[in-house]
């Protein structure tokens, strides 16, 4: 209706200059009355986030693709239960609807995130094991207390020693992340499960809550590997949801 009147006014103003005075006029009063109405503002905010949403929507799926079929599936399984839960409040229509669905999509992206971190974990450095480099280090330090040895050869196996115990610490600090990611994998699960039992029990819907204490460090990053990039740029995409209070998902740091 706004284009079709400019439209009018364009076309008497050949006919008399004032009504283009008059539809300019009737414009700057229009604009600033749509900015603040509700209504304008719910469907401009309504189609910013459907071309947000899908351009992230393909960028997760593409990190999900390179995941292992195994998570690929704990993937599937939560996608489900979140849309179980989205089909109660839609079909209450609910007003939490919107909100409530961010703050999945925000859930889901951190449980995404952890299975990221874990297969980094699992796949990056060598296959020596925290026990197959203790045995290492024994062995050198027993080779130490030999005094018929060199200098030389002294040295040597003392600064293999030295190499030996920093990776000792790396594999232990790196397994200690696993415990963590993994903790906070099945915590994510459960809340979920909380989640979906609440709205098919509770007579009205309510907002939900996905407000964690992560122990995994999914903040200041080197998790990631070679898609510490992509996450970054997701977790550009996911920050207005989470800057708006709808869903707070934190990590230790």
């Amino acid at each position: 209706m706004n284009v079709l009147a400019c439209i009018a006014f364009v076309i008497l103003g050949f006919g008399h200059p004032g009504f283009w005075l008059l539809g300019l006029a009737a414009e700057a009063a229009v604009l600033p009355a749509l900015a603040f109405n509700k209504r304008f503002q719910n469907v401009v905010d309504a189609a910013e986030r459907q071309l947000t949403s899908g351009d992230s929507q393909n960028k997760r799926t593409a990190l999900v693709q390179a995941l292992p079929p195994d998570d690929r599936k704990r993937i599937e399984a939560l996608d489900r239960k979140c849309a179980k839960v989205l089909d109660v409040y839609r079909n209450a229509q609910a007003e939490e609807f919107e909100t409530n669905r961010d703050a999945l999509d925000n859930l889901k992206w951190v449980y995404t995130k952890l299975l990221i971190a874990r297969f980094h974990l699992l796949t990056a450095g060598t296959d020596d094991t925290a026990e197959s480099l203790q045995r290492k280090i024994l062995s050198i330090q027993k080779d130490l207390q030999d005094a018929q040895e060199t200098p030389a050869l002294h040295q040597s196996k003392a600064a293999t020693l030295d190499i030996l115990k920093r990776r000792l610490a790396n594999i232990e600090r790196r397994e200690q992340s696993l415990e963590e990611v993994e903790s906070d994998l099945t915590r994510v699960e459960s809340q979920v499960d909380l989640i979906l039992d609440n709205a098919a029990m509770q007579g009205k819907p309510q907002t939900i809550s996905t407000d964690l204490q992560l122990a995994s460090d999914l903040v200041s990053g080197g998790l990631f590997g070679d898609a510490e990039s992509a996450v970054a740029d997701l977790d550009r995409d996911y920050d207005q949801p989470r800057a708006s209070g709808k869903t707070s998902v934190s990590g230790a740091t």
